[in-house]
C-alpha cells in the first residue's frame, strides 16, 4: 500500500462487566472492578491447586484450573461460550499459545493493590490499517502484483478428478493440475472428492457462524469510547461477544468523520448457540443501548448485515486427531489443503498465518 497507505494504531482493547469498563487481559486489570468481584476473583486466584503442569481435559477444566473459580465464573466461562458458540467443556486446549493471558499471580496482584492497568500484553498490542478501502485493500494490493490472466473470479468449482489431476468449473472449464493447493473449508472439499472415509472425518469437525453487525451512527463517540479499538462483551444483556470501534481504525470508513462514526458487532451461532437471526439488528441495537456503548436508537443513521456461515473452525475435542488423517491423506493425492477452513486450526487462522501457510507450502513443493 506504500508508505502513505497506512493507519498506525496502539490497541486499546476492554472488555465491558459489571457496569465499568476492564482494560484487556481482564485477569491483569481486576482493580477495575467492584470490590465485591475483586475479592471474588482473587480470591479464586489464591486457592488455586493447579501448578501449571496438570493435563487438562478440556477448557473448561483449565480454566478453572489456571484462573480460579472467580475469573472463571465472571469472565472466561461466559465470554468463551458467547465467542466459540460451543461450551468450554467441547473444546481443548492445545491452541491456546498466544491466545490467552496466563495469570501472573504476582503481576495480578501488584495491579490491584497500586491501582494499576497492565495493558500491554499480547501479539497486537499495536497494528496498522489500510487508510482506504479497508482490510480488502491489503489483498488487492498483493493481487495487483500478479499476472491478470492467472486470477479468475466468480467461477465455481464443480469438480476435482483426483486420479486425473483435473479440476472441472461448473462453466465448462478444465484446468490440469501437478499439485492443487485450495483453501476451501476442507470438508467441503471431501465431499467434493466422494471419499467417504475423509468424509466421516471431516463430519467430526465443527465451526461456528458468525453474524456481523455493521451500525453507522450519527454525530461523535462519548469521550468513553472515542480512543477504543474493540471491546469484549461476556454479559447477556447484549447478543454480542465482540465490538469494534470501525470509524477509528480509519476516518475514511465513515463519509464524513466530523458528523458519522461506526461500530461492528459480531454474534456466534452454532448448533449449541441459537440466535434469532430476524431480531438481531433490534437485539444489537438494544445491546449498544445496555452496554452504554450508545445513548439512544436516535443515534442510529443506518445498518447494514452479513452472515459467515464459516466463521470460526472450532478447536473441539476432536479436531486434532480428525485432521492427523485427513491432511495427510490428502497430501498422498497431491492435494494440499490450507487456510482457515483448508486446515481448520484456528490458532493459525488469521490472515498473516494463512498467506504464510501459502509461502510454506510452495516451498514445500
Amino acid at each position: 500500500l506504500g508508505a502513505d497507505g497506512w493507519l498506525h494504531h496502539e490497541r486499546e482493547s476492554w472488555v465491558r462487566i459489571c457496569g465499568v469498563w476492564v482494560p484487556y487481559p481482564f485477569q491483569y486489570n481486576l482493580h477495575r472492578l467492584p470490590k465485591e468481584q475483586q475479592l471474588e476473583c482473587v480470591n479464586g486466584l489464591l486457592t488455586l491447586h493447579s501448578n501449571g503442569t496438570h493435563a487438562y481435559t478440556n477448557f473448561e477444566d483449565l480454566i478453572h484450573r489456571v484462573f480460579g473459580v472467580g475469573v472463571a465464573k465472571l469472565f472466561m466461562l461466559p465470554y468463551n461460550y458467547k465467542v466459540w458458540a460451543y461450551p468450554p467443556s467441547d473444546l481443548a486446549t492445545g491452541w491456546i499459545g498466544e491466545r490467552v493471558a496466563v495469570p501472573d499471580l504476582k503481576k495480578i496482584m501488584e495491579s490491584v493493590i497500586f491501582n494499576q492497568d497492565n495493558v500491554s500484553w499480547g501479539p497486537n498490542n499495536t497494528f496498522r490499517f489500510p487508510k482506504h478501502g479497508g482490510t480488502g485493500a491489503i489483498w488487492r494490493s498483493v493481487a495487483d502484483h500478479l499476472p491478470a490472466e492467472k486470477i479468475h473470479y466468480q467461477r465455481r468449482i464443480k469438480e476435482i478428478d483426483a486420479d486425473a489431476k483435473v479440476v472441472r468449473g461448473d462453466d465448462g472449464t478444465e484446468s490440469p493440475y501437478d499439485a492443487l493447493i485450495t483453501t476451501m473449508p476442507v470438508d467441503l472439499l471431501a465431499r467434493m472428492l466422494k471419499l467417504e472415509g475423509l468424509k466421516r472425518e471431516c463430519d467430526r469437525l465443527k465451526f461456528s457462524t458468525v453474524h456481523i453487525i455493521g451500525v453507522g451512527l450519527k454525530g461523535q463517540p462519548s469521550d468513553e469510547i472515542a480512543k477504543k479499538c474493540w471491546m469484549y462483551f461476556p454479559e447477556d444483556n447484549s447478543p454480542f461477544y465482540r465490538v469494534t470501534v470501525f470509524s477509528n481504525y480509519s476516518p475514511n470508513n465513515v463519509p464524513d468523520i466530523n458528523r458519522y462514526w461506526s461500530l461492528m458487532a459480531e454474534i456466534s451461532q452454532s448448533p449449541k448457540k441459537e440466535v434469532n437471526t430476524e431480531r438481531l439488528i433490534e437485539d444489537t441495537i438494544q445491546g449498544m443501548i445496555n452496554t452504554g456503548l450508545i445513548e439512544s436508537r436516535d443515534q442510529v443513521h443506518h445498518t447494514w448485515q452479513q452472515s459467515i456461515e464459516r466463521g470460526y473452525p472450532t478447536p473441539s475435542l476432536e479436531r486434532d486427531k480428525a485432521l492427523k488423517t485427513i491432511l495427510p491423506t490428502l497430501e498422498k493425492m497431491g492435494i494440499y489443503s490450507r487456510g482457515r477452513f483448508g486446515a481448520w486450526k484456528y490458532e493459525v487462522s488469521n490472515q498473516d498465518h494463512s498467506f504464510m501457510q501459502g509461502v510454506e507450502v510452495i516451498q514445500h513443493i
